[in-house]
């Protein structure tokens, strides 16, 4: 088996390597997994540039969140998976072609679905989905706004905020695609290069002050985001581009009564109850079946090429996913 580690944080091309080892076995209760696909997310990229909140808690680590793989072998007492079955694992470490699950943590993929697609439903349009249902109680007709919305997690939170009658403000960088966003849904797409006053804007845009901010950056942009909202509204944090602490001015959140709060999906996962879970994982796949969650895949690399994947995924312009594979003939 092949799978991917780092000895210690700095850039993800220098850090990362990939290593070969002997092929577990399962034990009571497990499945060995062979991972066709792999997802690189930009937490992934942070994780082990060091600058990610949650880290390895011992290093060398191995990335990765969003995978889907094929059950090869299964030990004693597993009941709910056989050889041959398509699951999407649950957890990390995924930057792995062979691994060893519970048969809990291995639930099935939907079927028919496409591997890379399936692969990609979990972590980004599950994040999107509890942004817009879990933070605030939001109704038809109201405004949010967000950055960073040709994320995969921006244009799911427009394709999702549009069928559920609420109005969307997308702040991008880039002018190449505001029509893409249009398309998905997006009410009002506002591009920025740090020349626009992003407050002003954005109460220009709306026929009503945002309810909701959501913030995938951090450090100044936060503050900007707090600085345009209604009175009472809230912000939450669900990503660390910028590497720096979020600002919120005073007067917003002393006099405004603006607040701020975090979202992680793994802590999600971690303290959620089985229905819950259950809930989304149904909503999630629904909306895989029906293209909703279609994402754009830049380029897919062999495991084995790891750091041509990463240098690919960091690279800024892209306009789609950056996966990794599996070998196929294990």
């Amino acid at each position: 088996m092949k799978r991917a580690i780092f000895h210690q944080h700095g850039d993800p091309v220098d850090v990362i390597e990939v290593i070969e080892e002997p092929d577990p076995q399962p034990g009571p209760n497990e499945v060995r997994v062979r991972n066709r696909v792999m997802t690189i997310n930009p937490a992934d990229l942070l994780s082990i540039e060091g600058s990610y909140g949650a880290e390895p808690l011992a290093l060398p680590a191995t990335p990765g969140v969003g995978a889907w793989g094929v059950v090869d072998a299964i030990g004693d007492l597993v009941t709910r998976l056989a050889v041959g079955d398509a699951v999407l694992p649950v957890g990390n470490g995924f930057w792995s072609d062979t691994l060893i699950l519970h048969e809990r943590m291995a639930p099935k993929a939907p079927e028919g679905a496409d591997p890379q697609q399936a692969a990609l439903m979990r972590a980004n349009p599950g994040t999107a989905y509890l942004l817009l249902t879990d933070m605030v109680a939001l109704s038809p007709g109201d405004w949010i706004v967000q950055n960073a919305a040709n994320s995969n997690v921006g244009r799911m939170v427009i394709r999702f905020a549009r069928e559920m009658g609420l109005h969307t403000i997308n702040i991008v960088r880039r002018e190449d695609i505001v029509d893409a966003l249009k398309q998905d849904g997006a009410d009002v797409v506002i591009v920025d290069q740090g020349e626009v006053d992003l407050a002003e804007a954005i109460r220009g845009a709306a026929k009503a002050r945002p309810k909701l901010a959501l913030d995938a950056i951090g450090g100044e942009a936060t503050g900007a985001l707090a600085k345009a909202v209604e009175d009472r509204a809230t912000v939450v944090v669900y990503g660390l581009l910028s590497g720096e602490d979020h600002r919120i001015a005073a007067r917003d959140t002393v006099f405004r009564d603006v607040r701020l709060r975090g979202f992680w999906l793994f802590d999600w996962y971690r303290t959620t109850t089985p229905e819950k879970m259950r809930d989304l994982h149904g909503f999630l796949e629904r909306k895989l079946a029906e293209g909703v969650l279609h994402t754009e895949i830049d380029a897919t690399y062999p495991l084995e090429r790891i750091e041509e994947a990463l240098a690919h995924a960091a690279r800024g312009g892209r306009n789609g996913k950056i996966l990794l594979t599996g070998d196929t003939n294990a």
